[in-house]
C-alpha cells in the first residue's frame, strides 16, 4: 500500500523526522530552510495531510487555495491564532494542535525573564562582554528583589499555575486572575483570585501573561492598563505578542512608568521595533518558549498521534473542530 502524502513546512526534529518517513511520504525543505505559503501550493498535489508550525500564516487565501485531497491541517503548537479556523472549517478540513508538552518549558521561561529583567541581566552582561565593568559598585543600576514581592497572573490555566509553582520557591504572593475561579488551585499554593482583572495591574510588582489571544484579550494590556501599574512593576509576555499594545508598552519604559519588561513574544514578530530593542530595562528573547529538545520533540509525536488517529478513521485526540 502507498504511504500517505504529508507535506511539511519545516524539518521537525531528528527523531520525528525518521519516524514520520517510516510512515509517511513526507515532503519537506531542507534543513534550517522553511517553505513559504506560495511554496507549499506548488507542492501539495495529492498531499492529504499540511503540517504547518506555530508561526505559518494559515489564512483563509491559502485555504481556499488548498485542493480537496488536504482533509487535516496537523498544526505543531499550542496556540491556533494564525490558522483561519472558520474557513478550515467550511472546507471539512480537521484542525489539531499540540497542548499539554509545553508547559514546563513556558513556566521555566517566564520565571527566568523575571529574574533576568529585575536583576538587569542583559544590561550588566552587556557591559561585561564590551569590556564596561570596572569592578562591584554599592548604589549604581540596582536591580529589583524577586523574593517577597506580589506576582499578578493573567491566565491560571497549566501553565499559569505551573509558574505560579516555582514563584512560590521564591516566597512570592501569588495573585491570579482569570475568566473562571480556581479553589483546588488556590488551596493547593494559597494564591488569591482577583475577580477584578484591574486588581492585578495595581497590586503586583511583576504580571506574567497566560491567556490565549482573541478578540477580547488582544490589547489586554494597553495605555489604560499600564497606567494602573507600579511604577516598579514588571511585565513579562510569554503568551502571544498581540496581549500587549506594543506602542504603548514602549512609550511607558521609556518614560521609566514602569521598570521593565520581559518579552519571549511579540505584536509583529517576527519584526521587532527599534524602540523596543534599544531599550535597556527589557529581557528581549526570539519566542523560544518551547525550544528545548524534549519539548520540540513531544510536540513533534503530538503531531504524529494526531495523523495517526487521523488515518485510521478515528478523531484526532487533540481535535479543535
Amino acid at each position: 500500500m502507498a504511504k500517505k502524502r504529508i507535506l511539511l513546512t519545516t524539518q521537525l526534529t531528528d527523531d520525528v523526522m525518521s519516524s514520520l518517513k517510516e510512515t509517511y511520504d513526507v515532503i519537506h525543505p531542507s534543513f534550517g530552510l522553511h517553505f513559504q505559503p506560495s511554496e507549499c501550493l506548488n507542492l501539495i498535489k495529492g498531499v492529504e495531510a499540511f503540517c504547518p508550525v506555530f508561526y505559518d500564516n494559515i489564512d483563509d487565501t491559502f485555504i481556499q487555495k488548498l485542493p480537496a485531497s488536504v482533509k487535516i491541517i496537523a498544526s505543531n503548537g499550542v496556540g491556533v491564532n494564525h490558522i483561519d479556523i472558520n474557513s478550515a472549517k467550511k472546507k471539512g478540513i480537521i484542525i489539531t494542535n499540540t497542548p499539554d508538552v509545553l508547559t514546563a518549558e513556558t513556566a521555566d521561561l517566564a520565571m527566568g525573564l523575571v529574574i533576568s529583567t529585575a536583576r538587569k541581566f542583559y544590561e550588566r552582561e552587556k557591559s561585561l562582554r564590551e569590556g564596561n565593568w570596572t569592578g562591584p559598585k554599592i548604589a549604581d543600576n540596582l536591580g529589583i528583589r524577586v523574593s517577597g514581592k506580589t506576582l499578578g497572573i493573567i491566565g491560571m490555566g497549566r501553565i499559569g499555575f505551573a509558574v505560579a509553582k516555582r514563584a512560590k520557591a521564591f516566597d512570592m504572593k501569588i495573585i491570579y486572575h482569570s475568566r473562571h475561579q480556581k479553589p483546588e488551585m488556590e488551596k493547593a499554593l494559597d494564591i488569591e483570585f482577583k475577580p477584578e482583572i484591574n486588581d492585578i495591574f495595581k497590586k503586583a510588582d511583576f504580571i506574567s501573561l497566560h491567556i490565549p489571544l482573541s478578540e477580547k484579550t488582544h490589547h489586554i494590556v494597553n495605555q489604560e492598563t499600564l497606567s494602573l501599574m507600579k511604577k516598579q512593576c514588571i511585565l513579562i509576555n510569554t503568551g502571544r505578542g498581540s496581549l500587549v499594545d506594543e506602542k504603548a508598552l514602549i512609550e511607558f519604559l521609556k518614560n521609566n512608568k514602569i521598570a521593565g519588561a520581559g518579552l519571549d513574544v511579540y505584536e509583529f514578530e517576527p519584526r521587532l521595533s527599534n524602540d523596543l530593542v534599544n531599550l535597556k530595562n527589557t529581557t528581549l528573547l526570539p519566542h523560544i518558549g518551547s525550544a528545548t529538545l524534549e519539548t520540540r520533540d513531544a510536540m513533534g509525536f503530538k503531531v504524529m498521534e494526531n495523523l495517526k488517529a487521523f488515518f485510521k478513521g478515528n478523531t484526532p485526540p487533540d481535535s479543535i473542530t
